[in-house]
């Protein structure tokens, strides 16, 4: 089988299941994908002994296996739930926020007036609830938000949610050109949503989190240095199954006076704590099976290049 005829097999899976999804109600079609997480949870065990593994390793090896359970049951869930969304994105207008995020209408001003004032803002939202509904639901209330994505190795299936996020969020694709047009769009009034809670392949920010070190990039930082606007941390968390709430912080400021790289790790660690201390709280909203696990050391090779640079 070639690799074009399987990528095209499966992004015809992927429209078929879109479009069944499309045609149920929005209840019974989360109820189809808890159905789908219980059958990948219980019956084939995806990624299980590592997500556990994972678990244990952020809140100890003496974690009972119960409360493990749970944390990895309804994070994997709850991402079943989030690709239903993402289905459904473009029915995701002004009164379904109004219904499903009740409080984020009131939170909206804050943003705009972040972005009036320094001419744009940084959102770091990490992998918790649905992050993607920060672009929709800002999108909804009129803010302008762009983010960047890596390309995904199906290109039909990388193009296909590209659209879907584009229903309210411009996604810019990592590489080529993208640090120019980012600080373009920073500086013209538009809001920059980063996930920073994700592990650098090469050396970068170590940095605590989770109990451990972790090799997170210092971007998110930079992007806030260079076009000298706010950080605001933001956690999305998911209510049952079809509510939704938005947390926001105190928006963090670079200090111009200080040296960009000190200022850069100021900025990551201030974010990572917030991060951090979401997770411990409400561990079960996090998505625990990214593939990029964030506490993974780098590779020898690596470390011994960043010792010797």
């Amino acid at each position: 089988m070639s690799k074009d005829f399987q990528y095209r097999l499966e992004y015809t899976a992927l429209v078929v299941f879109a479009a069944l999804l499309n045609r149920l109600p929005y209840r019974a079609a989360l109820v189809l994908a808890a159905g789908v997480a219980w059958v990948l949870f219980h019956v084939v065990r995806f990624r299980r002994k590592e997500t556990f593994r994972r678990i244990r390793e952020v809140f100890g090896t003496d974690t009972p296996l119960p409360k493990v359970k749970r944390i990895a049951w309804v994070s994997l869930r709850n991402m079943a739930f989030n690709c239903v969304e993402m289905v459904r994105a473009s029915r995701i207008d002004k009164a379904w926020i109004d219904k499903h995020m009740p409080e984020f209408q009131a939170k909206v001003p804050l943003v705009n007036t972040l972005i009036k004032r320094h001419r744009g803002l940084i959102f770091a939202v990490p992998h918790m609830g649905n992050w993607d509904l920060a672009g929709w639901a800002c999108d909804r209330y009129g803010v302008k938000m762009f983010s960047v994505a890596a390309k995904q190795k199906n290109p039909y299936v990388n193009a296909w949610i590209s659209r879907q996020r584009e229903n309210g969020i411009r996604m810019l694709e990592r590489g080529g050109g993208t640090l120019r047009q980012i600080l373009r769009l920073l500086c013209g009034g538009h809001a920059f949503a980063i996930l920073p809670d994700v592990r650098m392949p090469t050396p970068d920010l170590k940095l605590p989190f989770l109990g451990r070190t972790a090799n997170l990039g210092r971007g998110m930082a930079m992007f806030a240095v260079s076009a000298n606007v706010p950080i605001l941390p933001a956690i999305f968390t998911r209510k049952g199954w079809g509510r939704h709430e938005f947390i926001h912080y105190d928006p963090i400021f670079p200090d111009p006076a200080s040296d960009r790289n000190e200022d850069a790790r100021r900025l990551t660690e201030a974010v990572m704590a917030i991060v951090d201390k979401a997770i411990r709280d409400n561990p079960e909203q996090w998505f625990w099976y990214n593939k990029r696990w964030v506490l993974t050391p780098l590779p020898e090779k690596a470390q011994q290049k960043d010792h010797a640079g």
